[in-house]
């Protein structure tokens, strides 16, 4: 908004300017009682015109700043070869006609040709400043970008370098906390090694695009046993997988949420607990996935990515960015819920 009122007052100082000229060119010639701060002389010397001037400017520069900023520059100036012979007709033509309707002065014969001069030279200094402006601050714009990824880039690098460290210094940690375990405490000990697995596949999948199908299936199967050490008997675990697929490529990560999402949202709510079944099939040439359980199932399917935890939220999409896939959510028989998609 500043920006109007800038334009307004650059005219209201080049109105007065030449106001003032023509007041001090006129000395000799003055009447008496006549002032240079008079509103009735301003308007009769430049007042008038330049007021007309400016409101013809302010829907030329909206159009070309405003309304077309998404067209090219190259077709925004084309937009003065009308601009300019529009802005000087109706400014020389609509500031006599205002000036004889409030019965001010104006040029006459060969002198009305300043009257069309000025204006176009005043046209083009005024755009001439405008796409200077604009052109000052896109590279401002720009520069700030520049600068917000430079700096983004440095922050992405050194949280590269800290997760890099931070699976090093845990698997120490696990190793450290292993050989402190009692050797009757054997049970304890594969728990803290497959934990360590865990962290040492994440790391792995943070820097690869796809793994092979039976590595990520290894990699459920070890979070699973983790969650049957807390939930015994009360967790049964079917994956029904062709031997043949464990070669295909999937992308790390993809099952572990939804196996996450059946236990923590279905199956932990039961007394008596519930399956969870994981089943691929070929489809064409694409696999189908398939994550179910038995537990308490959901009512509301839109409400699951909200309360489903980030995880779930980020598998969907991974999916739809990166292979146009969609999680179907249904129920699953006799109860429970089931989540399927294809890749």
């Amino acid at each position: 908004m500043y920006e109007y009122f800038v334009v307004l007052g650059l005219y209201l100082f080049f109105a007065f300017s030449y106001h003032l000229t023509l007041w001090l060119n006129g000395m000799d010639f003055r009447k008496e009682g006549e002032s240079l701060f008079s509103l009735k002389e301003f308007m009769d010397n430049a007042g008038l015109q330049y007021l007309c001037m400016a409101l013809l400017t302010l829907p030329i520069w909206w159009v070309v700043f405003r309304g077309l900023k998404h067209w090219e520059l190259k077709y925004r100036l084309l937009l003065h070869l009308p601009g300019l012979p529009l802005f000087v007709l109706a400014g020389w033509k609509g500031y006599y006609w205002l000036a004889e309707q409030l019965g001010l002065g104006h040029l006459g014969g060969w002198g009305q040709v300043w009257d069309i001069y000025i204006p176009a030279l005043f046209y083009f200094i005024q755009f001439g400043i405008f796409h200077g402006y604009e052109y000052y601050r896109n590279n401002q714009r720009n520069l700030q970008l520049k600068a917000a990824l430079s700096e983004a880039a440095l922050k992405s690098e050194l949280a590269a370098l800290k997760a890099q460290l931070n699976p090093h210094f845990l698997y120490n940690t696990f190793n450290a906390i292993s050989a402190s375990v009692p050797p009757e405490q054997e049970q304890t000990r594969e728990m803290i090694a497959q934990l360590a697995d865990l962290f040492r596949y994440q790391l792995k999948a943070s820097k690869t695009e796809q793994v092979a199908l039976g590595e990520e299936l290894g990699f459920v199967e070890k979070y699973l046993a983790l969650e049957k050490a807390r939930f015994e008997d009360r967790l049964q675990v079917v994956v029904d997988v062709p031997e043949a697929l464990r070669e295909r490529k999937v992308p790390p990560m993809i099952l572990q949420p939804l196996v996450e999402n059946s236990i923590r949202h279905g199956i932990s709510n039961l007394i008596e607990g519930g399956q969870v079944l994981i089943r691929i099939r070929l489809q064409g040439e694409r696999l189908a996935f398939e994550v179910s359980d038995t537990g308490t199932g959901v009512q509301e399917k839109a409400h699951l990515f909200r309360n489903g935890g980030v995880g779930l939220k980020n598998t969907r999409l991974r999916l739809e960015k990166q292979y146009n896939s969609h999680l179907k959510i249904s129920d699953n028989q006799p109860r429970g819920l089931k989540i399927e998609f294809v890749i």
